[in-house]
């Protein structure tokens, strides 16, 4: 994948989790997108060889509340 495929598809793949965090979690759009933004599991997404953006939004948006919860990501197999 070439860096400006992957760069649109994290610009497309980014606010579809941050629904996602909104809607599962009740955080507001900012706070979710903050949240995300400081998170390990976004600087993981960043790396294109971590395949993250493989998986769905609602699966990052579940990484995501495992690390806030728990301060420790699991990530999948297929990731």
């Amino acid at each position: 994948m070439s860096e400006i495929e992957f760069k649109s598809t994290l610009q497309m793949l980014v606010p579809m989790v941050v629904q996602n965090i909104c809607s599962e979690y009740g955080l507001s759009e900012y706070d979710a997108l903050m949240a995300l933004y400081e998170s390990k599991l976004y600087s993981d997404l960043e790396r294109e060889p971590t395949k993250l953006w493989h998986l769905s939004p609602l699966a990052l948006a579940e990484l995501w509340h495992q690390e806030f919860e728990t301060g420790k990501i699991v990530y999948p197999e297929e990731a």
